[in-house]
């Protein structure tokens, strides 16, 4: 699939606490249709063949919407069950090494909490850039926390799209407005929620709002 920047408008990340037990299939094709612009699979309870076997049974609902379907931190896992890209932090696989085994058109992307990780993401390859927390995390309670100059700062020593990323939800949502990324990335704000469609559809219409 071919990656451009506006996939990253609003970025779903899913959560087995916040499904609830709910099929992360139904509710992922919920969170397309109101407006999810790419998925991240994200599970660290799973074993890398229950992250495969999950990617492959998401893969059908995304692409039948044109969504790319993303794999946290296990690029192996991504590139076996076909996904199109994987996101990594710096504990992670290095970018320049995923780069080299995947090659061109597999989509990386990459935490930033600095400038200069940022910068080091673009350098060796990454294709867009996930930068936060920018609010406390329900998901990540130990989450490093930045400013929205941090942001601001971030997104602009770069040349690749960045999404803002960590707690954000349709409550302060627009302390980040201006501040340079180009999508959100949410998770308990749209798969916590009863109504996952509609909840997709709030946040895709506060990102139209706060994203450039």
């Amino acid at each position: 699939m071919l990656f451009n920047k506006d996939m990253l408008r609003l970025y779903a990340i899913t959560d087995r606490e916040c499904l609830r037990g709910r099929d992360i299939v139904s509710q992922v094709e919920q969170a397309v249709l109101g407006g999810a612009t790419i998925i991240q699979l994200r599970d660290k309870g799973l074993s890398q063949s229950e992250v495969i076997d999950t990617a492959k049974r998401l893969l059908p609902v995304c692409h039948s919407f044109g969504v790319p379907l993303i794999v946290n931190d296990d690029y192996t896992a991504a590139l076996e069950s076909g996904a199109d890209g994987v996101h990594v932090g710096a504990e992670d696989a290095a970018v320049a090494e995923i780069r080299r085994i995947a090659g061109e058109g597999f989509i990386i992307g990459a935490t930033a909490k600095t400038v200069s990780q940022a910068l080091l993401a673009q350098e060796q390859g990454a294709d867009y850039l996930g930068v936060g927390a920018v609010f406390p995390s329900p998901t990540k309670t130990n989450a490093i926390r930045i400013t929205p100059q941090q942001l601001t700062e971030i997104c602009g020593s770069v040349h690749i799209p960045a999404v803002a990323i960590g707690g954000i939800n349709r409550e302060n949502v627009h302390a980040i407005k201006g501040c340079g990324q180009c999508g959100i990335a949410v998770v308990s704000a749209v798969f916590a929620a009863e109504d996952v469609k509609g909840a997709a559809a709030d946040m895709r219409k506060a990102a139209e709002e706060v994203c450039s």
